[in-house]
């Protein structure tokens, strides 16, 4: 992958906050042609830098939110998170290092529907452990 600039990092930047804006808004922002910004985009999406582009509810869309922290078994961890990832209610999804493996945030309207969602994780194969705190409110 090729190294980012700072073009291209406040290009990224601009796609967070809107990803559906029109490029030319985009690169007038950024005070560079539309040309070169859409050239910029196609090689981070080539290169993999840009993964893709994602919809970002409003939060009080799912009300209920939970972290599940996630103990995994041995080297299980790519084929754990393909399965995560096909649960719609995981709205962010990290490794991270201490006890846990994974981190995941989970968004549902319903307990009901929570407790679904943590029996489909603790069902995949590899998941050897889970711990589940509902998020009351946020500073």
């Amino acid at each position: 992958m090729q190294a980012l600039d700072s073009i291209d990092r406040r290009l990224i930047g601009a796609l967070r906050v809107d990803g559906r804006a029109p490029m030319a808004r985009i690169a007038n922002q950024l005070g560079i042609s539309r040309a070169t910004a859409e050239k910029r985009v196609a090689r981070m999406i080539e290169s993999g830098a840009i993964l893709g582009f994602t919809v970002r509810a409003r939060d009080d869309a799912s009300t209920i939110r939970a972290v599940m922290m996630i103990e995994l078994a041995g080297r299980t961890t790519s084929a754990v998170v393909r399965h995560l990832k096909e649960l719609p209610e995981l709205h962010m999804l990290h490794t991270t290092n201490g006890g846990w493996d994974l981190v995941a945030e989970i968004r549902v309207e319903t307990l009901a529907d929570l407790d679904r969602v943590l029996r489909e994780v603790r069902l995949i194969e590899g998941v050897l452990n889970s711990e589940t705190s509902l998020l009351l409110s946020s500073a």
